[in-house]
């Protein structure tokens, strides 16, 4: 996926047809802005920054895909434009204001107008999982996303978060697994009481679907080597933690 796509895709599948049950999901993919919303009038630094993105989490996922001959599904767009990990009324859904910067393209839409960027851009992303969800005997949920290591001034020692909302199966069977090669942490930085857990309760938790949430910290991620190696952890992690489970990966 080319971060500066000039072209509305939405949504990208791939690996669709892949053998493995695990179907991962990256919401946050890309900090695209389609021309026609002419940036949202927001500012360079806010179009490129974490409010937009999160860095490095797409090629994570992309590596972890390859690797467990697993199915990812991301959203092409910019989560300022549309939170794909947000329900359509959830506030920030759609956010006029997101950590430190104003987004002007987001104040004062009417409900036609925010139902238009739901439609365009949530509704495809959300088909889309859906319809892979479906496809798959017992799927299992793993979503991909980035913090960044300071936030309101404060330093962020958790490396790695383990998210969970009400079901917290599969991820206990990942803390469990994880090394002590890094600093990992359940619900953090954030958790269930932040919102961040759409995705896992739409998808997977409803239908009693094993899923977890994992946050990488991007300083981690910021190049290949920390993409790669973050990737083969987390990869390990999820397979071990699925074994101990007794659950079969792969698809019969």
């Amino acid at each position: 996926m080319a971060l500066n796509q000039t072209q509305e895709t939405v949504v990208e599948v791939s690996r669709s047809a892949a053998r493995s049950r695990i179907v991962l999901v990256c919401e946050h993919a890309s900090f695209y802005i389609p021309e026609t919303l002419d940036g949202l009038g927001a500012s360079s630094a806010a179009r490129h920054s974490h409010a937009a993105w999160d860095l490095g989490a797409m090629a994570v996922a992309e590596l972890m895909s390859r690797d467990l001959d697993a199915c990812l599904v991301a959203s092409n767009v910019s989560r300022l434009v549309y939170d794909c990990n947000r329900p359509p009324e959830a506030p920030d859904a759609i956010p006029v204001r997101s950590e430190v910067f104003e987004i002007p393209g987001n104040v004062g839409l009417t409900d036609e107008e925010k139902q238009a960027r739901i439609s365009r851009y949530y509704t495809p992303f959300r088909q889309a999982l859906a319809v892979e969800i479906a496809r798959r005997t017992d799927p299992v949920l793993v979503t991909i996303h980035s913090f960044v290591p300071v936030y309101n001034g404060k330093r962020r020692d958790v490396e790695i978060g383990i998210l969970h909302d009400r079901d917290s199966v599969l991820a206990d069977a990942m803390l469990r697994a994880a090394d002590q090669s890094y600093v990992v942490r359940r619900n953090a930085p954030y958790g269930p009481q932040d919102g961040v857990t759409h995705t896992l309760k739409e998808h997977a938790i409803k239908h009693g679907y094993l899923n977890v949430m994992i946050e990488v910290r991007n300083d981690l991620i910021a190049d290949e080597a920390g993409q790669t190696a973050i990737a083969k952890s987390l990869t390990a992690w999820v397979r071990q933690a699925l074994e101990t489970l007794g659950v079969d990966a792969c698809l019969a």
